[in-house]
């Protein structure tokens, strides 16, 4: 075998054994890998619970309909069969006071309560303004389903002020002077991409979370236990020494962000997101390529927080200052969301924002090229490299290792 093949072999080799001696480590401590996965499956639920929730109390009036308490409602027949048009369920009740109105819709029994005045029939028949009450409960869930009810009886109201012009002899278009009508461009895909986008930034949040006890544990953890000397007394270069242990905590990262998302394309998948006019493009194979893109990003938070808790003085230090350089990724995002800038190729060459950016236009369903793709790749592995660098130079000295 030729010199340089054989050190070129022998460098692998000891990359393998401190790759492997670190990830081993990491995944005896079983209490914070349950910690880890608890944190990386509570976002993808959290927000599955709450679409699903939103779902099913905007469908709900249209699957289960919904019932209206009506006090009087004999005076009005035209108004009933209207609102029975519009599956709304009408419980004739017989005249009750305030208090009983007030403790039926603290029961949740009706949606709301319909009270005709004693004088409605003839104030109609007058044709004077016939007093009708709508009572609710506003710190109920129900709002949507009321809002129904308000846009018939003011439907009615309209029907029956444009029947009293005809008779009249006045046509009813001079009170409508300009007639409005809206056409929305806006898809589905599009409308859910700003709902969602904004909840999907905090599934990247692993690639720096699920790195960070094992970036602080094999640094600045070591180096208090005394540890580290012993590696550092074995022949193997501090480059190669660092790289092993880069590689393991990043290994963690990737886990975790690829299980993240994976479990949330699968609930956006299986939510009937279409009943709230969303929905979700992602395709499995978008998402293939998302979590290979986002590789880079684990690499550069790994990179970051170990170089970070090289440079502590402590092991406390090291975990107050990266609890803290963990929220900073999330700054971009939530600049660009606050400013409300439109996409651009820059947001592209951002750690994080990145990736936010370029999984919100895929759910867009935006026909992406190679160009988002690479720049997200390299927007993060290039700035690994370099920190990388500098962490295996700053293993080097002395100083660190003496924490002085």
């Amino acid at each position: 075998m030729k010199p340089k093949a054989q050190a070129r072999q022998q460098l692998k080799s000891k990359f393998t054994i401190v790759f492997l001696k670190e990830l081993k480590e990491h995944m005896r401590d079983k209490r914070s890998l349950v910690m880890l996965a608890v944190f990386v499956l509570m976002f993808p639920l959290m927000i599955g619970y709450m679409l699903n929730t939103m779902i099913e109390r905007s469908t709900k009036p249209e699957r289960e309909g919904m019932e209206l308490a009506v006090i009087g409602g004999a005076q009005a027949p035209t108004l009933m069969a209207q609102l029975k048009q519009k599956n709304i369920t009408v419980k004739q009740l017989a005249p009750m006071s305030e208090e009983q109105i007030g403790a039926l819709l603290k029961e949740r029994r009706a949606v709301a309560v319909l009270k005709l005045d004693p004088q409605y029939a003839a104030d109609y028949n007058d044709m004077r303004p016939a007093k009708i009450e709508l009572w609710y409960d506003s710190a109920s869930d129900d709002a949507p389903r009321r809002r129904d009810i308000e846009d018939v009886l003011n439907a009615y109201s309209s029907n029956i002020a444009s029947a009293r012009m005809l008779a009249h002899g006045v046509s009813p278009a001079t009170l409508s002077p300009l007639r409005l009508q809206r056409y929305d461009t806006g898809s589905n895909a599009s409308r859910s991409a700003q709902f969602i986008g904004v909840l999907l930034g905090v599934l990247f949040l692993p690639a720096f979370t699920c790195c960070l006890s094992a970036a602080v544990d094999s640094t600045a953890g070591e180096r208090e236990r005394r540890s580290l000397e012993v590696l550092m007394a074995q022949p193997v270069s501090p480059y190669v020494l660092v790289a092993g242990k880069w590689m393991a905590a990043a290994a963690l990262g990737v886990c975790g962000l690829w299980l993240g998302l994976g479990l949330m394309h699968a609930i956006l998948s299986w939510l009937p997101l279409e009943e709230v006019g969303m929905s979700w493009r992602v395709t499995s194979a978008d998402l293939v390529r998302v979590c290979f893109a986002a590789i880079p990003l684990c690499l550069f938070a790994a990179a970051a927080e170990i170089t970070m808790a090289m440079n502590s003085k402590s092991y406390k230090e090291a975990q107050s200052v990266l609890s803290f350089f963990t929220l900073l990724p999330m700054v971009p995002g939530l600049v660009v969301s606050i400013m409300e800038l439109e996409t651009d190729t820059w947001m592209y060459t951002v750690p994080m924002l990145a990736n936010q950016t370029l999984l919100r236009e895929l759910a867009k369903g935006q026909d992406m090229g190679m160009l988002p793709f690479t720049l997200t790749f390299l927007s993060s592995l290039l700035p690994a490299l370099a920190i990388i660098a500098f962490a295996g130079w700053r293993m080097k000295s002395e100083r660190y290792v003496l924490a002085v």
